[in-house]
């Protein structure tokens, strides 16, 4: 059973006001609210077994070193990845996306083709822009359509013996737009090209089966999912992490150093110099554990209830038009007709309602629409339709004191 009272008492900063008004979190896109089972799992870090990892025979880096790689087990299992050795600990999905770059700018040649599509966030654009300016590839881009889901028939024009990857969210950050990706795989692996899926946006209300999409790599960030944020996962396939060249030199990376030759550890640590964010990884375990306790299902049913109330409420303002009308997930974007969505966001802030404006790091999205970005009122589970009934009512306030 669901019980939303007993959820929101898990999540202390929900008690807290801001201006003097009981706050009203509607910014879960950009990053999620921690539960205090997440947070202990922190403190007790800190109290009890703070200590660096995979180096040490003292009690507290044994008992550090097996509560981290106690949490890849989670998350290989969440992911459904085959070993857990495929799952790489990150700073979080940039890094992840900017590991693979680095990785296939020594493999990549000069008119090979990546493809891209037009709902991505920057981070799933700039490192492949940086990967073709070094080797001389050629970036192209799936269209989207006014609805916010992309051009499949341009897609399938795109692909060709030349494709050599191809890079798509499985969530659009700024639209909400669920995007084919099964599709996308299928088709991109007929042309022999490699697949990156980044899934940060889909992960808090999506449970994502990597060797069910067959997917080549998957990227994706605790904070997005109940977790701490400096924290996150490269999945890859095992054949193609020991295909790239590490990342970053240093310890932990190495199996052997001298002056003359170094050789570099097996997966994953290959892929994990120096020492990481032992306590956010072992917090994003903690974090699996409680979203898989209340379970996707029940969370992707509460969140499509929440998205369906809100989407009604919102378009029965005069005025409002919301950006991203496709199969979607747990956003709303919207603008007022002559209002700028700053504007608009600093009124509700006042009145204690935290929503995102701007280009949500998704400029030729907002370029598409010819905006300078929008509001963005992105949905968790611990969202409550009372809290929407909040939101419509502020911002019918704020069109009126900005009209």
């Amino acid at each position: 059973m669901f019980d939303i009272n007993t959820i929101r008492e898990d999540f202390p900063i929900l008690k807290r006001k801001v201006h003097g008004k009981p706050l009203i979190y509607f910014d879960n896109g950009a990053t999620s609210q921690t539960p205090t089972q997440v947070i202990g799992t922190i403190v007790d870090y800190y109290t009890n077994y703070n200590a660096n990892i995979h180096r040490g025979v003292h009690t507290l880096s044994q008992e550090a070193t097996d509560k981290y790689e106690e949490a890849r087990i989670k998350i290989q299992k969440h992911f459904n990845a085959k070993h857990s050795y495929e799952i790489i600990l990150t700073a979080g999905t940039t890094e992840s996306v900017n590991i693979v770059a680095s990785g296939f700018s020594s493999i990549l040649k000069e008119g090979d083709e990546v493809i891209v599509s037009a709902l991505e966030h920057h981070s799933n654009i700039v490192p492949w822009q940086m990967m073709c300016e070094k080797t001389g590839a050629v970036l192209k881009v799936i269209p989207m359509d006014d609805d916010g889901s992309l051009q499949m028939d341009v897609f399938d024009q795109l692909l060709s013996n030349k494709t050599k990857l191809v890079f798509c969210n499985h969530v659009s950050n700024a639209l909400g737009t669920i995007n084919p990706i099964e599709t996308i795989i299928h088709k991109a692996h007929k042309f022999g090209a490699y697949v990156l899926i980044d899934g940060a946006q889909a992960c808090p209300h999506i449970k994502p089966d990597v060797q069910g999409l067959d997917v080549d790599f998957y990227v994706a960030s605790a904070h997005k999912m109940c977790g701490p944020t400096g924290v996150g996962i490269l999945y890859g396939k095992q054949e193609l992490l020991e295909l790239l060249p590490p990342y970053q030199g240093g310890g932990e990376m190495i199996e052997t150093v001298t002056f003359e030759k170094t050789t570099y550890a097996g997966l994953p640590h290959k892929f994990e110099a120096g020492t990481p964010n032992i306590c956010g990884g072992i917090a994003f375990g903690a974090a699996v554990d409680y979203m898989n306790a209340i379970g996707f299902n029940i969370i992707q049913q509460r969140e499509n209830e929440l998205l369906a109330y809100a989407t009604e409420a919102l378009s029965q303002i005069e005025g409002l038009k919301i950006y991203g009308t496709a199969h979607k997930t747990s956003v709303i974007s919207f603008n007022i007709e002559g209002i700028h969505p700053y504007d608009i966001g600093s009124i509700l802030d006042k009145l204690g309602i935290a929503v995102r404006t701007g280009h949500h790091c998704a400029q030729p999205i907002m370029d598409y629409f010819k905006i300078p970005g929008t509001v963005r009122a992105s949905l968790s589970f611990y969202n409550t339709t009372e809290e929407i009934d909040t939101l419509v009512a502020a911002v019918k306030k704020a069109k009126m004191m900005l009209s």
